[in-house]
């Protein structure tokens, strides 16, 4: 069976060859998507001041089923923004500042 190369961006700066997967290209775009949204955002924000919470204390404090605040904190664990922490029978959330601020730097970059 023939293996199929990697699909690959291939830029040429002077003489530095620049390259970007695909794979790595849409990893990054899933990580921009999560945080481009306004209620992951606020889930991003209830978490930096309240810095650990329950699926169940979010969708109370904004008002949201409890259903829709899973499928977005899945979201943001997925694109390692938050990361769970299990307690006994109860899962707390906490922001990965260290995640947000890659996507900190990375959005200043590209938006200069």
């Amino acid at each position: 069976m023939a293996k199929h190369k990697k699909e690959r961006i291939v830029l040429h700066q002077g003489d530095e060859e620049i390259n970007i997967s695909y794979d790595s290209l849409r990893s990054a775009v899933l990580v921009l998507r999560a945080i481009n949204h306004e209620l992951r955002r606020s889930i991003v924000n209830l978490l930096e001041k309240e810095e650990r919470m329950t699926v169940t204390q979010i969708y109370i404090k904004l008002r949201i089923e409890q259903s829709v605040a899973s499928q977005h904190l899945a979201i943001l664990r997925k694109a390692g923004i938050v990361q769970p922490h299990r307690e006994g029978k109860f899962i707390y959330y906490s922001l990965e500042k260290n995640r947000l601020s890659q996507i900190a730097d990375l959005v200043t970059t590209l938006s200069n």
